[in-house]
């Protein structure tokens, strides 16, 4: 529909070309018919112009609606934008209930598991009572210790005294303590096949030990982090140290059993200590041969992504000589692990020619290196950098100096003025036995029978392994007495 002001603009343009017409014949005295071809001609200007300014205005009109169009589109991208942030919220919240809800369900199978594990040792025991209490037995013989004691070494001397419960039990027989790892000659006298056999017998039934060995701050000596050190015992209750089997172990292909059972029981150890302490951390040693395996891997990460919620506290620890042979398979595996915020420890360091930002970038945040080896000093003309600026250099790109094997106070003196933040060694606290059951490790520091080792315990702000039953004293009461306290579970 024409609207009113384009038919008052028209009248109006005939009004005035008829007007100049009109002028122009009464005027300067032109005839009708110029004064009438004049009027046209003004018209048709008139008319022209109009067009034309009604054009541009329209244009005009048109990119105001298109800016207006293109800031409705923003603010819908933006609101869109919120959604989807939203979204990826709720998202994560849900992956990370049915992460928590995992973790808990595996923690309480492996408890489970060890608790038939105990019923069915406790079964054993009781049947071997009533064989006794038949037979009229004055004393029972040596029973094996239960497979979820970890056998602690004999070296440490006894100081404590029997306890009151003992002292008021009935009659008691001398029981033998478990057996410590074999002499080198004994080891060696092994042959390949025995030790295998060994080995694998100790992972089918379950009789690997973790061992705690506390990391402590310089000076202050405060536990930061605990390494986790692996024992196997074999039929005899000998200890088999990690040097011992890892050889046999990765020719037999069954290190990627070993790691797999080791993270389940770091793991539990750690969320135990994270009760008590949320700063606390633990170093797990995975072998090359998990690494370069991408079946016993992908069993590996499947776990890890489980409980990738305890990624910054769990540090995988790789020896020095995987790094420097890494191949795409084993690069690819690492990259697998630090995108879901794994932190990688190297140990088992040989020498100091390290690239910090090339390891910094493969997600290595820590380095231990021996303290002999960063107070040598051969080091300063064999590496590339002097050894006291080693903690400084890798702090630049993130990464911790760790000096292991300190074994007196003149060392901890010398690393102070190389500005090492973390120590680690016999001075401070050997490797100590856990128990699978007790593996929160909340009974703080040990009693008296572990006190005889070398180095301090762990201050009691941070959970300590607890001491293995195997260094209490030898004379154990039998009967009733002896079967309730392997019912009760060791305190």
């Amino acid at each position: 529909m024409i609207r009113i002001s384009t038919i008052f603009i028209a009248i109006c343009m005939v009004l005035v070309a008829a007007s100049l017409g009109l002028v122009l014949h009464a005027v300067a005295g032109i005839n009708g018919t110029e004064s009438a071809i004049v009027a046209l001609t003004a018209l048709t200007f008139l008319i022209l112009y109009n067009a034309v300014s009604m054009r541009l205005r329209d244009r005009s009109d048109v990119g105001s609606q298109i800016a207006d169009l293109s800031r409705g589109t923003a603010d819908l991208a933006r609101q869109v934008a919120e959604f989807g942030r939203r979204l990826a919220a709720v998202e994560g919240r849900v992956v990370s209930a049915n992460s928590a809800s995992g973790d808990r369900i595996q923690a309480v199978v492996g408890e489970i598991n060890e608790l038939g594990v105990l019923v069915k040792q406790l079964a054993g025991s009781v049947a071997s009572h009533e064989d006794l209490i038949a037979s009229g037995a004055a004393a029972a013989p040596p029973e094996p210790a239960p497979a979820a004691i970890v056998a602690a070494p004999v070296a440490e001397p006894r100081t404590s005294p029997p306890s009151s419960t003992e002292s008021a039990a009935p009659p008691v027989v001398a029981r033998p303590a478990p057996v410590a790892a074999p002499a080198p000659a004994e080891a060696a006298a092994r042959s390949q096949p025995q030790l295998l056999a060994a080995v694998k017998n100790a992972i089918e039934e379950n009789r690997l030990d973790i061992y705690l060995q506390p990391m402590v701050t310089l000076p202050q000596r405060k536990v930061r982090f605990y390494e986790a050190v692996t024992r196997l015992r074999d039929d005899n209750d000998q200890i088999l140290a990690a040097d011992d089997f890892i050889a046999t172990a990765e020719a037999g292909g069954l290190m990627g059993r070993i790691d797999h059972m080791v993270m389940l029981r770091c793991v539990q150890v750690l969320r135990r200590l994270m009760v008590r302490n949320k700063d606390v951390g633990v170093f797990c040693n995975v072998s090359a041969a998990t690494l370069a395996n991408p079946t016993t891997f992908a069993q590996c990460l499947d776990f890890l992504e489980a409980n990738r919620a305890l990624a910054p506290s769990f540090v995988l620890e790789f020896k020095q000589a995987t790094f420097r042979n890494l191949g795409p398979t084993e690069t690819e595996h690492l990259a697998a692990l630090s995108q879901r915020g794994y932190r990688f420890s190297i140990d088992h360091v040989s020498d100091l020619r390290v690239e910090p930002r090339e390891l910094a970038d493969r997600g290595v945040r820590f380095i231990k290196v021996p303290a002999a080896l960063l107070l040598d000093p051969r080091q300063s003309s064999t590496s590339d950098i002097h050894p006291s600026d080693l903690s400084d250099l890798l702090g630049r790109f993130g990464i911790d100096l760790i000096a292991e094997k300190i074994e007196g106070e003149r060392a901890v003196v010398d690393l102070l003025d190389f500005d090492v933040r973390f120590g680690q060694g016999f001075l401070f606290a050997p490797p100590r036995p856990l128990r699978p059951e007790g593996a929160s490790a909340t009974g703080g520091t040990t009693s008296n029978s572990t006190n005889g080792s070398n180095g301090p315990s762990p201050p009691a702000s941070i959970p300590a392994p607890v001491a293995s039953p195997a260094i209490e004293p030898s004379t154990r009461a039998t009967g009733n007495a002896a079967l309730a306290r392997r019912a009760a579970g060791p305190g």
